[in-house]
């Protein structure tokens, strides 16, 4: 039994807002989960969802299928709507993955508008939307629009849905038990939000890059993508002054690896999410 989950538990009942359903520990060699309250298994991870569309790109990368340089409307070419703004012709995939779109921030984040404001093509509203004026290729403006377009990138180049695509690639290869995905109203895989998946796997996932793409002996990802990601902080930010690194979901989701414990730790709820640094400067 895990001392860690044990202490983590007992700091979630210090604090008012916390809501925990479920954490996840992976620590030398063995995955322990505990379930805080009743509730389904799955459970929405929210922006945790864009590392794993993050893991997707990688998966293609290393395969050959794609290139980080390679432009938004160079990919997508068969599937534009008839008008779009010009400023997509020179956005790289490199620069969705910094969320380096020029778009207001949050645009198409379904978490918190209503869905149909968006219409029916995501693709061409996205598009046509409105660049701020003062738009700059080095600046980034956080924006579930990014994860969508690299969702549909990542489906254009897979010929699958990037939700089918990584059920061959890394669910499947991981054992996850089950994992589902919001999809847009023509059927795309929202990406940058929507996965519900089990804390257990989760943790999987960043066992990944803990490891240098490893799983169990597995090759999941090349070790050259697992540095890419960390040296350019596509989605996996560090935190608590370089101790851990991680990405975050709304309403108290998170998966974060510190790398000098060999742990990687996540977990699912609906509160406050404030317990990185604690997790990053727990001492064994």
């Amino acid at each position: 039994m895990s001392k860690f989950l044990d202490d983590f538990i007992a700091e979630i009942a210090t604090r008012e807002k916390a809501n925990v359903f479920f954490i996840g520990e992976y620590k030398d060699g063995v995955i322990e989960t505990r379930q805080l309250q009743r509730t389904n298994p799955c459970q929405d991870t929210y922006s945790v969802s864009k590392s794993y569309v993050v893991t997707a790109i990688g998966l293609l990368v290393d395969r050959g299928l794609l290139r980080t340089d390679e432009i938004l409307t160079d990919i997508l070419a068969d599937e534009l709507p008839a008008t779009y703004n010009e400023v997509w012709t020179k956005t790289t995939v490199h620069m969705l993955l910094l969320h380096k779109v020029g778009l207001k921030g949050g645009y198409l984040d379904i978490d918190c508008f209503d869905a149909n404001q968006f219409g029916d093509d995501y693709l061409a509203d996205v598009l046509n939307a409105p660049i701020a004026e003062d738009f700059d290729l080095e600046k980034s403006t956080y924006t579930d629009a990014a994860f969508y377009l690299l969702s549909r990138i990542v489906e254009k180049r897979a010929g699958m849905g990037t939700d089918n695509f990584l059920w061959q690639h890394l669910f499947y290869p991981t054992g996850c038990r089950e994992a589902a995905w919001a999809h847009c109203p023509k059927g795309h895989v929202m990406g940058a939000t929507g996965l519900y998946i089990r804390v257990e796997d989760m943790v999987k996932h960043g066992m990944i890059y803990l490891n240098g793409g490893m799983y169990e002996g597995k090759r999941i990802l090349s070790e050259e993508w697992v540095k890419t990601v960390i040296e350019n902080g596509y989605e996996l930010k560090p935190s608590s002054e370089g101790k851990a690194y991680g990405k975050g979901g709304m309403r108290g989701q998170k998966m974060m690896v510190v790398p000098s414990k060999n742990r990687v730790v996540a977990w699912l709820g609906c509160g406050d999410n404030g317990f990185t640094d604690w997790v990053a400067n727990y001492e064994d």
